[in-house]
Parts: structure tokens; C-alpha cells; sequence
């Protein structure tokens, strides 16, 4: 009989085994710096403001004109107050205005910029891992042709194929977004359709999580609108006319819209700064009910677009750990514990002969919900975490197959 010193311990245990799991709340951002060409660069003050105000935990700028001045926001903003808190992506130079991946050295790990060249600028493909939960993440870094006429979209139009035929060869079930200054000026227009437009047999497409129909220069999509942040001429150059375009936006794909993963938090997306009372109007007049008058003056005279932020949860990848490498009598799979649970619960199952094992987990309806473990296992005993936080509560089913094995057991989520 085990004592209650004993239980105490296994519980201690548990939680910590299932921290070592938790999910993560990530912000990432989209900025224009409007040509970061100066060094040193005298609205470097301005951005600080900003950063500091925000604390993304990725951001990815655009229109930054060479390596040094790529490194010189990293130390001189990024890293101003707190050395050594954000790393730089490696820098691409391209054939125009680059886009740079920042992020916080705790969060991730680095692993490729890889450019997409097209007629005008790359786009630029950041990959990088989420140390905490061990999820990869493509970032697709953009800056589309600008300007209203037919040849600048027609531009806009070539530049997004090479990124579809891009994304619809990846596999389905691949979390990737994009972000950056798109230059659109309304749901019409052929280039943001063929972003959203689905191919049939892949998943290459992207979501957007707001919908606004018709041309975005409208009163009435006045919180979305994210150029110009200003109404008059100033020295460096940035376009007028107040806050009246959305030309910044932040898309997703598919995988990232379904529970597990990587997933979009629904309602996250920040025009940051705009309070939606300054339609045609410079983003600091007075008052601005979104950020204090400092943030807002940083937000006008730091640059003619306002940054976009979106927050994405990040939840843990199927870790698997062998128990016991004894060879069992049989195949079997054991009732999760804790069981019911919230929201992480851990899944025992032992395997006979080496070969593939798969768990995927259902509803009630009989729906695929994840899939724990796909991968191949030598005999032996192992436990799989399962998170379920992306999941409203209520009764699942999960389904070992290993060979011609299968079982079904039932789980129940309360929150």
C-alpha cells in the first residue's frame, strides 16, 4: 500500500513532468521601419518607445536597407534596455528593401532565412523553433509591389504565385503564416483573392481573421487601418494623409486555425496604436484612447505605418518516453491519467514488437482531433502528454494502432 509521503511525491512529479510541457502565448508583430537607412538612425528613440510598449516575441520588419542597419535596430532598439534579449534572424540581402526576423533569445531558436525571389523583392522564409514546446513555425516575410496602378498590381499578382507555389507544396497540416506589407487595397483585388483561394488537395492557402469586404479605404474598417499614420510631409520622406489604408496584415494557414499545434488566439490581432477615432487623421492627435500620448507620438514620427500584432499559442509536440524496455506480454493501452483532466493528461501504452505506433484522438462525433503519435517504436513501455488546452471540455476517445493492435479508451476534459 502506498503511503501518503509516496503519493505526494508520484503527484509532485506529475506536475512537473506536465510543465515541462505547457503551452506558450506568443506575440509577433509586422513593422514597417520606413527606410531604416541611417546610422545612427535619430528615430531609434521613437521605436524604443514602441518595443518596450509591446515586448513582442517575434517581429519582423520591413524596409531595412542593409546588414548594419539590421543590427544597428537590434542593438540600438531591441537590445537598448536589456542586452542580449532578442537575436537576428540571418540577414538576406535582396534587390530592394529587406525584411528582418527578430526574436527573443529565451523563446526560440534560429534555423533559416530563406528568400523567395520574385519579380521585385524576396519574400523571405523564416523558419524557427519554439524551444519551450519544440514547435517549428514558418514566418513568410512580405513586402509587395506598391501602388495602386494595374501594372503594381499585376506585380502583386506575380509575387503572391511564387509564394502559393510555394505553400501548396507544403504538406498539409504545415503551421506557417504570413505577414508584412502587403500594399492591398481592397478584398477584390486579385492578389489578396488568390492568398485566401483554397487548390483543391493542398492546404496552401491563408486565412485571414478579419473579414472586410470591398475596398479597405472605408470609415467603416477605421480599427483595421494601419497607413498613414501621419497628415503632413516629414523629413524622412514616409507617405501622408492619416490612418486610411490597410496595407499591413498578418494571415495564417489552416493548420494554424485548428485546435493543436500551433493556433491562432481568436480576437488577437492589434492594429497597435489605432483607436479607430483617427480615420484620415495623424495617429497622435489628441486624444488617442488606444496608448498614451508618448506611444503615440513614438507610433507618428517613428514611422508611416503602425505595427500589427497577433498572438499565437504554441502548444507542445507528442513528447514520448520509454518507461520500460522490457518486453511486455501483449500490447495494451492503459486509461490516461489524471483522468477526468485539465488540461494535460498522460497516456501509458506498451508495445510488443518494434514497428509503427499511431494514437490519434477523436470526439464525440468521431472526428480526428490530433494525432499523439505517429512514429516507429522498438517493444517496450512508454507514456505520451496529451494537451488538450485548445479543446473545449467534454468526453474523447483515443485509438492506439500498432500493427493489427487497436484499442479505444475514453478520456474526459473539464475545464
Amino acid at each position: 500500500m502506498k503511503t501518503t509521503k509516496t503519493i505526494f511525491l508520484t503527484l509532485i512529479l506529475l506536475v512537473i513532468s506536465l510543465q515541462a510541457f505547457s503551452q506558450d502565448t506568443i506575440s509577433i508583430m509586422t513593422y514597417n521601419l520606413l527606410f531604416y537607412n541611417i546610422l545612427p538612425n535619430p528615430r531609434d528613440t521613437n521605436f524604443r518607445k514602441v518595443m518596450l510598449a509591446t515586448d513582442p516575441d517575434i517581429i519582423v520588419a520591413n524596409e531595412v536597407t542593409l546588414e548594419m542597419h539590421a543590427q544597428n535596430f537590434l542593438n540600438n532598439v531591441l537590445n537598448y534596455y536589456t542586452p542580449g534579449k532578442y537575436l537576428m534572424g540571418t540577414f538576406v540581402l535582396g534587390p530592394d528593401a529587406n525584411n528582418v526576423c527578430y526574436y527573443k533569445a529565451n523563446k526560440f531558436t534560429f534555423i533559416l532565412n530563406y528568400p523567395l525571389q520574385t519579380v521585385g523583392r524576396n519574400i523571405n522564409m523564416f523558419l524557427l523553433n519554439h524551444a519551450q514546446t519544440n514547435r517549428q513555425l514558418i514566418i513568410f516575410g512580405v513586402h509587395l509591389k506598391a501602388g495602386s496602378t494595374t501594372a503594381n498590381q499585376q506585380q502583386r499578382v506575380q509575387e503572391v504565385a511564387v509564394l502559393r507555389q510555394y505553400t501548396n507544396s507544403l504538406p498539409n497540416g504545415t503551421d506557417f503564416i504570413v505577414l508584412g506589407d502587403f500594399n492591398v487595397y481592397s478584398s477584390t483585388e486579385v492578389a489578396y483573392q488568390n492568398l485566401l483561394a483554397e487548390t483543391p488537395g493542398t492546404e496552401g492557402h491563408f486565412i485571414d481573421a478579419i473579414t472586410m469586404v470591398g475596398t479597405f479605404n472605408q470609415y467603416q474598417y477605421r480599427f483595421f487601418h494601419t497607413q498613414s499614420t501621419r497628415t503632413r510631409a516629414l523629413p524622412d520622406g514616409g507617405s501622408t494623409g492619416g490612418l486610411d489604408d490597410r496595407f499591413d496584415m498578418i494571415l495564417f494557414s489552416k493548420a494554424v486555425s485548428l485546435p493543436g499545434g500551433i493556433v491562432y488566439l481568436d480576437s488577437s490581432m492589434v492594429q497597435y496604436g489605432n483607436d479607430g477615432n483617427h480615420y484620415n487623421d495623424s495617429i497622435n492627435r489628441r486624444p488617442n484612447t488606444a496608448v498614451p500620448d508618448s506611444i503615440a507620438d513614438a507610433l507618428h514620427y517613428g514611422s508611416d505605418h503602425l505595427p500589427v500584432i497577433a498572438k499565437f499559442i504554441f502548444y507542445p509536440t507528442s513528447s514520448v518516453k520509454m518507461i520500460n524496455e522490457i518486453i511486455p506480454q501483449n500490447y495494451k493501452l492503459e486509461q490516461n491519467f489524471p483522468n477526468p483532466f485539465n488540461s494535460m493528461t498522460n497516456v501509458k501504452f506498451e508495445i510488443l514488437n518494434s514497428g509503427n505506433a499511431k494514437i490519434i484522438v477523436y470526439d464525440l462525433l468521431g472526428k480526428e482531433v490530433i494525432t499523439l503519435l505517429n512514429q516507429r517504436l522498438q517493444a517496450g513501455s512508454y507514456k505520451v502528454i496529451f494537451d488538450g488546452s485548445g479543446l473545449p471540455s467534454g468526453m474523447y476517445f483515443y485509438k492506439l494502432t500498432a500493427g493489427e493492435f487497436i484499442e479505444v479508451k475514453k478520456m474526459l476534459l473539464l475545464k
